[in-house]
């Protein structure tokens, strides 16, 4: 087989041409995850922080539910959401369906218990440990939110890694909101699927191969950080 025949080749030679189609899908693929994880972070933050700090009645199955919510199949997310936006949908009017907007959405809900869940495990942990201290400050728990979220925030980076990791290889929600629309919704996952089912391999392997780098690069920035923090805290 000539090295022009090869489809790992030819993948390569996209890449490293910087391959227009391959990069837009690459481009509209970051865009979403990265708006998606600042928007989840935003909320499930201060929710996870709450969640450690403040008691009330309920609270545990709050937690359940949220630790539950952390391994929600993303084909049920995408349906949820799909009702919620088709016409039919109490959301319809919005006319979001089929856009870059709804898989936002989608990525919001899958993220958002992931980050809220592990936040609330790090922030319960600083305060039993800060608790005498920070009671001493004449602290409120809504007080205590920043500063303790301050204090974790080497552990809580790792957490949003972990989110974005979510994210970037989510294919089943995004699908089924996006409609893997070319040019308008399809991203590197649901290219993966498409390209592969039609046959067009070097497409597939070259979204295939940046995907697992980008994967590869999250993890080793939340190792780093998870290290600098250890040298950092002791």
């Amino acid at each position: 087989m000539a090295a022009s025949d090869n489809p790992f080749y030819t993948a390569l030679t996209m890449i490293m041409s910087m391959d227009q189609r391959l990069f837009d899908i690459v481009t509209l693929s970051l865009q979403v995850s990265l708006i998606a994880v600042l928007v989840a972070s935003l909320l499930a933050l201060p929710l996870g922080a709450a969640l450690a700090l403040w008691r009330f009645p309920g609270r545990n199955i709050v937690i359940v539910m949220l630790n539950a919510l952390m391994g929600l199949p993303p084909v049920v997310a995408g349906l949820c959401v799909y009702l919620l936006l088709s016409r039919a949908g109490p959301l319809g009017h919005w006319g979001l369906l089929f856009t870059p907007s709804a898989m936002v959405v989608a990525q919001v809900i899958l993220v958002l218990p992931i980050i809220a869940a592990l936040t609330r495990q790090q922030v319960e942990s600083l305060h039993q440990e800060y608790a005498e201290q920070l009671h001493s400050l004449g602290l409120s728990p809504l007080r205590m939110i920043p500063t303790l979220l301050w204090d974790a925030r080497f552990g809580l980076l790792t957490v949003v890694l972990a989110g974005f990791g979510r994210a970037s290889a989510e294919v089943g929600a995004v699908m089924i909101v996006g409609g893997n629309i070319d040019g308008v919704t399809r991203v590197m996952t649901t290219s993966i699927v498409l390209e592969t089912s039609k046959g067009n391999l070097p497409l597939a392997l070259g979204l295939g191969i940046i995907l697992l780098s980008l994967v590869t690069l999250i993890n080793a920035l939340a190792h780093v950080v998870s290290e600098m923090a250890k040298r950092r805290l002791g």
